[in-house]
């Protein structure tokens, strides 16, 4: 037996942090979930990290065989060659030669008891670490569910009592299995799947806290099984000084009243084709010429398109995305849950610095990304206040469906997370279709309570002089009085 940590990792990336910090030792936890939830790769993650630290382990297979264990955990990446295990699944010779298989009774199995085996390979190995894959096997095995309920209550006290930290798999069943289960253990965690993708929720862990989820989860086979938290706000903080930021564009500040905030959250409002991300683009490499690195998060078109639009306006970015002062990331519809999502901002704030960042089509985000929860702009408000409270600057582009009439500054709710509001619009004019751009809101100071022209050429961003002689722009029947 060695000495182990405060807290044992689940060598679940992610799952320690939703734990706060892991699993209580030499204690007993469940993993429970419908079958392909992903309850025995949890296993594998779990005896792998004891290794890594030097402990003892031990699997113990109900289901399956020895080997087809090992050639299982290898298509994930995990190398169990010298993993002790104790294969109890069920023999063919067992069917062949009609023997009764029963569990943890005088029967034998093969000329042991199942009771006997496990207590030698436990005394044997003295484990720190220990998979029982699945525990719920015991149940359809025992002849009622007080006898069960003893057997499983004997079972774990005799793992405590060994030292040993027990994390064993369960599958729902119509016969209560699982909830007796559930009452026995000091921690219980929950894997599901849906259309949606996978997640992961702790239902119960005793002497300790834990993260609310449900949390995103994903299995593949780079990486195994990797969870999501779901991002807390008011955890994060880093502190940072309100200072005006210049667009690159003197007009445009001058409207904003000498720009936007240093953490604050700007949202760039009009329909289709009106200049909303080449507007945010402006933003993002005015930062990156300062120095400091920004992101730009796109989700209504691909990176090769942004740069290029960009470049045709007289907005080059390729050079500051050399520098590294400049990311441009294209999120796949459907590729990606909310969680994932602001776990991929939250490390690119956290590893590089990060001081802006453009989430481009706040409709695209609702789209694209995937959650089992009926209102994910409350995710968005979750990823908006954690980049606020981080000191990042944030610009949100949002797609309005009128391109004239009734003036909305969003169709999709999320004005209140913002504390800028900037317009832009198509307005008629003798004629002609031309662009109008306003500050409707500005938290922090003043602001030009004009509109000014709006124009995007190759040599970038025009915000011409106020329009003092248009009327009714907001109201839908812009005016053009021409006696002034």
């Amino acid at each position: 037996m060695t000495n182990l940590p405060p807290r044992l990792s689940t060598g679940i990336s992610g799952l320690d942090a939703v734990l706060d910090g892991g699993l209580v030792p030499n204690r007993t936890y469940m993993v429970r979930g419908e079958s392909g939830a992903g309850k025995t790769i949890a296993g594998y993650h779990f005896l792998t990290a004891g290794r890594e630290n030097d402990e003892d382990v031990l699997f113990i297979s109900f289901e399956e065989s020895n080997a087809e264990l090992r050639a299982n955990a290898g298509t994930l990446g995990f190398d169990l060659s010298e993993l002790p295990i104790l294969d109890l699944s069920p023999s063919p010779d067992a069917f062949l030669d009609d023997e009764a298989y029963t569990m943890l009774s005088p029967s034998e199995v093969e000329g042991k008891s199942t009771a006997t085996e496990l207590r030698d390979a436990i005394d044997e190995h003295d484990p720190d670490r220990v998979v029982i894959d699945p525990l719920s096997q015991l149940g359809r095995l025992s002849s009622d569910e007080y006898q069960f309920r003893r057997l499983v209550s004997s079972l774990l006290s005799y793992l405590k009592r060994s030292g040993a930290t027990t994390l064993f798999t369960s599958q729902p069943s119509s016969g209560g299995t699982d909830e007796t289960l559930a009452y026995l253990c000091d921690g219980s965690i929950s894997l599901s799947r849906s259309d949606w993708g996978r997640s992961v929720r702790i239902e119960k862990f005793r002497g300790s806290d834990s993260q609310t989820g449900p949390h995103a989860m994903r299995i593949d086979g780079g990486h195994g099984m990797r969870v999501f938290p779901r991002l807390v706000p008011g955890s994060h903080h880093r502190e940072f000084t309100i200072e005006p930021l210049s667009s690159g564009i003197d007009d445009l500040d001058a409207l904003l009243g000498g720009g936007i905030e240093r953490g604050s959250i700007t949202l760039v409002s009009g329909p289709s084709g009106v200049g909303k991300s080449t507007t945010g683009a402006a933003f993002a490499r005015a930062t990156a010429e300062r120095g400091e690195r920004a992101a730009v998060y796109l989700f209504e078109e691909s990176k090769r398109s942004f740069r290029h639009r960009s470049e045709s306006v007289g907005i080059p970015i390729d050079d500051l995305v050399d520098s590294g002062n400049l990311r441009v990331d294209a999120v796949e519809p459907l590729s990606l849950s909310t969680d994932e999502f602001a776990q991929r901002v939250r490390a690119e704030v956290e590893a590089n610095d990060t001081k802006f960042v453009l989430i481009d089509g706040t409709a695209g985000y609702q789209l694209s990304l995937t959650d089992e929860r009926s209102d994910i702009r409350r995710e968005l408000h979750a990823l908006a206040r954690y980049l606020k409270n981080m000191g990042v600057t944030v610009v949100l582009t949002e797609e309005v469906q009128q391109v004239t009439g009734a003036f909305h500054a969003s169709d999709n709710h999320v004005s209140y997370l913002a504390d800028n509001i900037l317009f832009i619009r198509y307005i008629e004019v003798r004629g002609e279709i031309r662009k109008a751009v306003g500050v409707l809101k500005k938290r922090f100071g003043g602001f030009e309570p004009t509109l000014r022209s709006f124009e995007i050429g190759r040599d970038g961003i025009t915000v011409g002089e106020p329009l003092d002689e248009l009327r009714g722009i907001l109201t839908g029947t812009p005016t053009w009085n021409e006696a002034e």
